[in-house]
């Protein structure tokens, strides 16, 4: 019986757990049930649910069963009527027998439904809720859902093995937008004109039971988030390619196909790839071997790249380095094919008594009214970890954390003694995060004394170059002096991604560095974190938050911009 209680802590999420249902789910220690059951039963009666809320209050379930609460009383109702094999308990359980005095009553009442609902069985009714049928949308406007994105796993499979097999029966489209608006489970795809082997579908297809996906053929991966690995375009020639902040690995993973279907015969490039933290190195060895790339990537577990030394003779072949750290987040969206949990309406869910204006007595109309009958859980069943954890808090101060800290990495990044390619990004919309962080990069001391400079997009790989959005200017919030021919450059070859447009992306940001090996290189500092206290910073993984405690790194343009200010305060 264990797993209805288990199942309801779950979503009641008492702890108030971040991330998606299956990592909370599956990062839980302590169960006695299987975390592929949990999931399952809830999966399942948050289909139902809309229907079983409705059965629940009809029959005043909850009224009579003061034991159960509106979350137990949904996935028991689910399995007592809808199961193969029933409620999961032994027949004397209390909470079994809890629900099953009340079959015959629930039975009827999910028969009127039915028939209400216009279905003349319950194969037709089941099939209709599988679809999503019942649910509506809000409003009548029509409403462009974010697609579900795609990427072909070149390492174990081609894009035309895929199309004949798991992708078989779908129409390709020429057009994005007859996917964003598409009904929820139509068959048909677009394949993407900037990212190669990248595939669009309606957001409520559900491709995680197939075949490619639990071999590892394909992977759920956002277009935004593969621009990255792409724009960075790994060569045979350009050595050794490290992951600065890994975890979960859909950048990494994606870094190896491109290696892969690059490597010369009999070469040793292989991908480095950085993750501070335990936890997530687990999920990102399990996600290499499961892309079959562990023959190309060497996961650097428990290990932070800020450590690392730019001038040791382990990183003397790295020539590209892919660097997403830590940010604010604002620029993720949530999946449309989130499912709802509608909960029934308890009798003793009133809210507490308020206090009456000064002076006036309360009248009968006053007193409290019973809890929204519409209360409703959100869940995001998606099965790709984010990367990333929007934050709350005080946004100027968490930026200026965060852009302080992005620019401390980049400069490291830097630092590396051959590396000639970078690519820094964020899933970010603020201008301090993204071109902010650009332009100090390039006026800092490193990037002037080893020769780094911006790609320019008609350098940048075709796909990129043809990607329309680009950088923004945000005058008052940047503190260094910037030539305007430099100025538009820097922004013409940044590249960002909105959410919430007919693109179909997330907000995102990318741009990328290359370094004139002509130049006069700077000697390599084995202490390359110097001018950053090791209390102040040891390093943040993907999708950890900066605490409030975290100072901003004084970098040689930011001291600079402070006594330009303080000049003209003399003057």
């Amino acid at each position: 019986m264990s797993l209805y209680y288990e199942a309801a802590a779950v979503l009641a999420n008492t702890e108030n757990t971040g991330g998606s249902l299956k990592s909370r789910i599956y990062g839980k220690k302590d169960l006695k049930s299987t975390p592929g059951q949990l999931f399952a039963l809830i999966a399942e009666t948050s289909k139902w649910s809309i229907v079983l809320k409705d059965v629940i209050e009809k029959t005043k379930l909850l009224a009579e069963e003061r034991k159960l609460t509106p979350i137990l009383a949904l996935l028991l109702t689910h399995d007592l009527l809808l199961a193969k094999n029933g409620v999961a308990a032994a027949a004397n359980h209390v909470l079994k027998l809890a629900i099953t005095r009340h079959k015959a009553r629930l039975s009827a009442e999910l028969t009127k439904a039915r028939i209400r609902y216009g279905y003349a069985t319950i194969e037709a009714f089941r099939e209709a809720v599988n679809d999503g049928e019942l649910e509506k949308d809000e409003g009548d406007a029509p409403k462009s859902r974010h697609p579900r994105w795609v990427r072909i796993n070149t390492v174990k499979t081609t894009l035309q093995q895929q199309l004949s097999t798991t992708f078989a029966g779908f129409v390709k489209t020429e057009d994005l937008s007859e996917v964003l608006s598409a009904p929820k489970k139509s068959k048909i795809y677009y394949e993407d004109p900037n990212i190669p082997n990248l595939l669009a579908l309606p957001s409520k297809i559900d491709l995680s039971r197939s075949v490619a996906y639990t071999k590892g053929q394909i992977i759920f991966q956002d277009k935004a988030s593969c621009f990255p690995a792409y724009l960075l375009d790994p060569q045979p020639d350009d050595g050794d390619v490290i992951d600065a902040t890994a975890a979960p690995g859909n950048k990494t993973t994606h870094l190896a196909a491109i290696v892969s279907d690059r490597r010369r015969p009999g070469e040793e490039q292989k991908v480095i790839a950085f993750e501070r933290d335990k936890g997530r190195t687990f999920t990102l060895q399990k996600m290499v071997k499961l892309a079959s790339a562990d023959s190309i990537v060497q996961v650097k577990g428990s290990s932070d790249f800020i450590a690392a030394k730019p001038g040791s003779d382990e990183y003397a072949n790295v020539g590209a380095i892919l660097l997403d750290p830590s940010c604010s987040g604002t620029g993720i969206v949530g999946r449309d094919d989130a499912i709802k949990m509608h909960l029934p309406e308890s009798p003793n869910s009133r809210p507490a008594p308020q206090k009456p204006e000064k002076g006036k007595k309360r009248k009968r109309d006053d007193e409290p009214k019973e809890a929204d009958p519409s209360a409703t859980l959100d869940l995001d069943m998606d099965e790709s970890t984010p990367e990333e954890t929007p934050m709350h808090g005080k946004l100027a101060e968490r930026l200026t954390a965060l852009s302080s800290f992005q620019l401390h990495i980049l400069n490291h990044a830097m630092r590396f003694e051959n590396a000639h390619k970078i690519t820094y990004s964020t899933c970010s919309i603020h201008f301090e995060e993204n071109e902010g962080v650009v332009f100090q990069a390039l006026a800092s001391s490193v990037a002037k004394e080893r020769g780094w400079s911006i790609l320019k997009r008609d350098q940048q790989v075709d796909g990129m170059k043809r990607w329309h959005r680009r950088g923004v200017w945000e005058d008052e919030k940047l503190e260094i002096d910037v030539d305007e021919s430099l100025k538009s450059d820097v922004l013409e070859a940044c590249i960002r991604c909105d959410k919430g447009t007919e693109e179909g992306t997330m907000g995102f940001f990318v741009a990328a560095f290359v370094r004139d090996g002509s130049s006069h290189s700077a000697p390599i500092m084995e202490t390359a974190v110097a001018e950053v206290e090791d209390e102040e910073f040891n390093g943040f993984s993907g999708d950890e938050m900066v605490e409030e405690t975290v100072k901003p790194v004084e970098t040689p343009a930011a001291d600079s911009a402070e006594k330009r200010k303080k000049k003209k305060r003399k003057h």
